[in-house]
């Protein structure tokens, strides 16, 4: 207590007022008392008192609101570490991963969760919309439904419906609106690539936007846009550049037209495609008019007895008919519409209704084929011919005429094509192409049978005739760019094969004399017959192996058939006719085959091949037994 006495002689406020402190500077300030103004740019403004201040307080006050503007700045610059694309691509397959898992288990009720899938599909990795745009594909595959989604109307959507239903109704509209932002995406991602200045990237992304397209169109053809997905797989088709991309959609095409079983998706795709033929003026790649020899026209419209009802049940007796009662009947009837409202829901197709879309889509076909034949582009007449000789049993009689004469002039214009073939780029196989003509003339005398009897083809079968000597000394005569061994030219124009009918021409000749001797119901002139036989053992002394064998089993298989026509020239004893074999004609009526004997036989036997010179001996042993 001793210490404290002195306390009363304490100056503790003296202490305290000498600390150095810092003292605020006297601001005159005056509270405002003046309405905001907002200026005609949206600032709004207050208006205050004027307040005079030293320079050396507002010099003072502009430097710290310049250092607080500064600091300002420095914070706002610094940002969160920069993702690496990286492991942004592994989080976006994770992202994919996880949604596609959750859509697929509950469509109905995750249906809104595809629109983070297509937000992906349009990041600026393309990395990521590749695989966003699979992911989606895949997505759709799985939960599209089995039928076509038709519209409501307004006033079914005012209806009041239960749950489930109005469940049902948002997973279609949902799945709709998405599927058409979906297919949008990939026809925008196709067309990118179709620029000018469009990138290796584009291209490649591009790529994956067809592949996309061609698996839905594989997958769910009958399911609503489909004109979009055949608009864009067409669209990558009309270029003359064949790439994978091409290829693709070319193949997808044609699966479509061998799977489609009512006929409307091919008579759609077939209608887009004449169009696209006409705005190009058939400017086109050869593969893509091949498309329609895998149509199915009119090929399988045969009337089957159904295996559950009777269809034209006879009337029964009055004691024969069960007995019901007014419910009953009404019941039944009742039962009755109901069963007709599904058959339309399943998008059942008759056979009238099938049989019409069909018709439709030949005529179609042969419009384009009749006006490729009249216009002769470039690189589409043999494919056109291929399909007037696969379809022209289908074609009607009125038409004959000007195909005829179409084909004459073709085969006559033969020559000029094979001169000009040296020096264009463009050049058809005349000999190709005319051997084609032979068998379309042919095939619709066979498919008309004893209407077309009085039409002369004598042009077609001198034709013939003529170029079996040629084609023997043609090196290619057994070659098939997709069946031989022998690999193409590379210094070729066209190195790619795009032809459908991978035939040899040697295939093609044997069809040509099959439709001309074995397909045919009048009888043969025993001149031609015998000259054919005399000039195809002519020239099997100069074809390989194979075509050697198949130009001897022609002629056995016509002494079997003509044996009394051709017995006298396998006999070198006697002379069957007068004069001289004239070789060189091309008509085989006027070449005097009678006066000639097939000394070619034994060279034959003593052929290289044995498969050749054991044929050749079995069927000159046959007619040599018989003379006898």
């Amino acid at each position: 207590m001793d210490r404290f006495a002195p306390a009363a002689s304490w100056n503790l406020e003296q202490s305290y007022e000498s600390r150095p402190r810092a003292l605020k500077k006297n601001k005159k300030t005056q509270e405002s008392t003046r309405l905001p103004i907002k200026t005609a740019h949206g600032v709004v403004q207050v208006k205050g008192t004027e307040v005079v201040a030293d320079s050396s307080d507002e010099e003072e006050e502009e430097e710290e609101e310049v250092k607080e503007t500064v600091e300002v700045e420095v914070r706002e610059e610094p940002k969160g570490p920069k993702v690496p694309e990286k492991r942004r691509v592994l989080e976006a397959k994770e992202e994919l991963a996880k949604t596609a898992s959750l859509v697929n288990e509950d469509p109905e009720e995750n249906i809104a969760m595809t629109r983070r899938m297509r937000d992906l599909a349009s990041d600026h990795n393309p990395t990521i919309v590749k695989l966003a745009l699979l992911a989606l594909m895949a997505v759709y595959k799985d939960i599209i439904p089995g039928y076509r989604i038709r519209p409501m109307a307004a006033d079914e959507a005012a209806q009041k419906v239960s749950k489930e239903v109005k469940k049902l109704r948002g997973f279609e509209s949902g799945l709709l609106a998405g599927y058409q932002q979906y297919l949008t995406r990939l026809g925008t991602l196709l067309r990118a690539s179709r620029k000018a200045d469009a990138t290796a990237t584009d291209k490649s992304v591009a790529a994956v936007a067809v592949r996309c397209a061609c698996a839905l169109l594989a997958a769910v053809p009958h399911f609503n846009f489909r004109s979009e997905l055949l608009k864009l797989l067409i669209e990558v088709v009309s270029v003359r550049s064949v790439d994978e991309s091409f290829d693709a959609a070319r193949a997808a095409l044609e699966e479509l037209f061998r799977s489609d079983e009512d006929g409307t998706a091919s008579l759609e795709a077939v209608t887009l495609l004449t169009k696209m033929f006409r705005a190009k003026r058939y400017r086109v790649h050869e593969s893509v008019l091949n498309t329609f020899l895998s149509l199915r026209l009119l090929a399988e419209l045969d009337v089957k007895a159904s295996t559950d009802y009777v269809e034209n049940p006879r009337k029964r007796r009055k004691k024969d008919r069960e007995f019901r009662t007014k419910k009953a009947r009404k019941d039944a009837k009742e039962m009755k519409i109901v069963e007709t409202e599904m058959r339309e829901a399943d998008a059942t197709v008759s056979y009238e209704e099938r049989e019409k879309m069909q018709s439709e889509t030949l005529k179609m076909v042969f419009v384009t084929y009749f006006k490729i034949l009249k216009e002769r582009p470039a690189g589409l007449m043999g494919a056109t011919l291929e399909g007037l000789a696969k379809f022209a049993h289908l074609i009607n009689v009125d038409f004959f005429g000007d195909l005829l004469v179409a084909l004459k002039e073709l085969i006559e214009d033969a020559a000029e094509d094979e001169d000009a073939a040296a020096n264009s780029t463009e050049a058809r196989n005349a000999t190709r192409e005319s051997l084609l003509c032979v068998i379309t003339a042919f095939t619709l005398l066979r498919g008309q049978g004893e209407k077309m009897m009085a039409v002369d083809l004598n042009l077609f079968t001198s034709h013939l005739y003529s170029t079996l000597l040629p084609l023997s000394l043609d090196a290619d005569i057994e070659y098939s760019a997709r069946k031989s061994l022998r690999l193409p030219d590379p210094s070729a124009p066209d190195a790619h094969t795009s032809s459908v009918n991978v035939a040899t021409e040697v295939e093609m000749l044997i069809r040509a004399l099959d439709a001309l001797f074995f397909r045919q119901n009048a009888a043969a002139n025993p001149s031609r017959v015998a000259a054919f036989t005399k000039r195809l053992l002519l020239s099997a002394l100069q074809m390989p192996e194979k075509s050697a064998l198949a130009s001897v089993g022609v002629v056995n298989k016509l002494g079997k058939k003509y044996y009394g026509k051709l017995a006298g020239l396998f006999s070198t004893e006697e002379s069957v006719g007068d004069g001289v074999y004239r070789l060189e004609v091309d008509e085989p009526e006027r070449s005097n085959p009678y006066a000639a004997t097939l000394w070619e036989t034994i060279l034959l036997e003593k052929h290289y091949s044995p498969d050749v010179a054991e044929a050749v001996k079995g069927m000159t042993k046959g007619f040599r037994q018989t003379n006898r």
